[in-house]
């Protein structure tokens, strides 16, 4: 198949995009390398897909990428982009489109709401149209675990009411849900919206909990420990939700009314902060100097998947804090060293 990653230099897309390769589709990805956290990251990541600095940096350059022959070819642009978008579908002819792609963080949306209308609701649109307009065989978009806000019943249920939600990114996620809900019932596009939980592993994200608990940690600093440690996440391993993804790859939707559905893409065992904390002590062989804080604007106490629906298609999730966290540190110990 020949697939459109959008958001490749991203922590998931990155993963994605490795994985796809490695079994053999054609890729291109898209990323617009914005400086929501340290770009340099981002490059690294692309370099690890066969992509230099100096070609990734151009934007609408197309590139490809050494490690993985003509398989893959990366193109720098924003999903705003309404006018080089649509070209780049015209000239690819996509199979399936995975939209990766978005503004991301709950707490950086109270300080910059436009940026995730721009991207999140904006962009979605774009990239709707030209499924629209390609044909598109199946389009996967990245939804959130924040649509269930404050949710008070778990394991939270794709059945499960989510017009409450308590941040600007989980309102732009919920937004996408229905705009998708909209052209499948429209123009019959089968559509797959991934709702994603507490995701962490090698080359995660700079501003998520694992790399900064680990940062601080390295360096004896205080860790920010937020509602007392009084939270717990579904932590899900990366090479777990890559996983998912690529089943639900092959798998369309298939039901009858229209080809549209919502999947949680979880572990389906919570784990208290302070276990994961552990975890991260133990891989370190340190303890953390802690300073315990009141809940932030946007958080919520606790996350829990139900994963049972994505279970029927054949998805397991395989790793434990334990073993992803020890990975992880593995990881950014050699990355920063």
């Amino acid at each position: 198949m020949k697939i459109l990653v959008t958001g490749a230099a991203g922590f998931i897309g990155f993963h994605l995009c490795r994985s796809l390769l490695k079994k053999g589709h054609a890729v291109v990805g898209l990323d617009n390398i914005n400086d929501y956290y340290d770009v340099n990251l981002k490059y690294a990541r692309l370099n690890e897909l066969g992509i230099v600095r100096g070609e990734a940096e151009m934007f609408l350059n197309k590139s490809i990428g050494d490690l993985f022959n003509d398989s893959f070819e990366f193109v720098r642009m924003n999903l705003e982009d309404r006018e080089n978008l649509p070209v780049l579908f015209n000239e690819n002819k996509f199979d399936v489109v995975c939209n990766l792609a978005a503004q991301a963080g709950v707490r950086y949306s109270i300080e910059n709401p436009e940026s995730y209308i721009d991207s999140n609701i904006v962009g979605f649109l774009n990239i709707l149209e030209c499924c629209r307009h390609n044909k598109i065989k199946h389009l996967l978009y990245a939804s959130s675990s924040s649509v269930y806000g404050e949710n008070k019943k778990v394991p939270f249920s794709t059945s499960d009411n989510v017009d409450h939600p308590i941040s600007l990114y989980a309102a732009t996620k919920k937004s996408n849900e229905l705009m998708a809900h909209t052209y499948s019932h429209l123009y019959n596009i089968p559509t797959t919206g991934m709702r994603f939980f507490t995701v962490y592993g090698p080359w995660g994200r700079p501003d998520m909990a694992p790399m900064l608990f680990s940062e601080a940690i390295s360096k004896g600093k205080l860790i920010k420990v937020f509602n007392q440690g009084n939270m717990s996440r579904d932590f899900t391993y990366i090479d777990d939700i890559v996983n998912g993804i690529e089943i639900l790859l092959k798998n369309l939707p298939n039901i009858e009314d229209m080809p549209y559905r919502i999947l949680n893409i979880g572990n389906g065992n919570p784990q208290s902060l302070g276990n994961f904390i552990k975890a991260i002590e133990t891989s370190f062989g340190k303890e953390a100097k802690k300073e315990f804080l009141p809940m932030q604007p946007g958080d919520v106490p606790q996350t829990w998947a139900d994963i049972s629906r994505v279970e029927e298609l054949g998805y397991k999730s395989k790793i434990g804090i334990n073993e992803g966290v020890q990975n992880f540190v593995v990881w950014f110990k050699k990355y920063n060293s």
